[in-house]
């Protein structure tokens, strides 16, 4: 089982993770905002970064959805989370399953040479990664307005990795919550730095610039992955670095 560390990056804003996965918690009187949710078989350490913090499965105020993969929204229904669920509105039918933008089991199998990859697989099943993740109930954001839940996270829309990809901006943190559109490390990849994930990942790929663009314009010292250790830096120096 994956080992759940819980590191502070601001006061009130915390990044779990799994070492294949992360996810935000962001607390505000005795609430939590809770960006992303893992891997299903993650849905009790999503309880235990609660736990870390002190709060529970009840004191999440909202669940706000970077992106549908199963890596990052498998956790909502696994764990018992009954808290509205928010993402960008072209996610809304990505996360119900109307569609499915995520690598599939033939874009796996035809990278399988590579042991970084089939390491990953691997591991990835032994959470869960096959199981139906659909979230039924998920209601779409305005971009660009902060939301009345902790931390006053701010939507921002960052596409290429799935069309609705949305990052989330805390302002009073410094501090930008990037998914997949912007990532420090990933088993597939073994660099830790900021960078971006394999082609094969993405799924609006010409788009991925637009996203990019969207982090840079952001006043940020302090990115928070989807995938990687936490990065200290202006978001504009590690949107350069992915760029290469």
């Amino acid at each position: 089982m994956p080992r759940l560390t819980v590191t502070q990056v601001a006061d009130g804003v915390h990044l779990a993770s799994t070492g294949l996965v992360n996810w935000i918690l962001a607390e505000e009187d005795g609430q939590v905002t809770l960006v992303d949710a893992g891997y299903p078989g993650d849905a009790c350490r999503v309880r235990e970064s609660l736990a870390h913090i002190g709060r529970s499965l009840d004191d999440v105020a909202a669940v706000l959805v970077t992106h549908a993969h199963v890596d990052h929204i498998g956790g909502i229904g696994w764990s018992g989370l009954t808290a509205p669920v928010f993402t960008g509105a072209d996610e809304v039918p990505h996360a119900k399953r109307e569609f499915l933008q995520q690598a599939t089991e033939k874009d796996v199998l035809l990278r399988a040479w590579n042991p970084r990859v089939l390491l990953w697989s691997l591991r990835i099943l032994a959470v869960g990664a096959t199981r139906d993740v659909a979230v039924s109930e998920v209601t779409s954001l305005v971009p660009g307005t902060p939301l009345d839940l902790p931390g006053r996270p701010v939507a921002v829309p960052t596409p290429g990795h799935t069309s609705g990809h949305t990052a989330y901006h805390f302002p009073g943190a410094g501090a930008v919550a990037t998914g997949d559109a912007l990532v420090t490390g990933h088993p597939v990849t073994g660099v830790r730095r900021p960078h971006l994930l394999p082609g094969f990942f993405s799924h609006a790929p010409d788009r991925v610039g637009q996203g990019l663009d969207a982090l840079t314009a952001l006043d940020a010292d302090a990115v928070l992955p989807g995938h990687g250790p936490l990065w200290r830096g202006p978001i504009r120096e590690a949107v350069e670095t992915a760029r290469g």
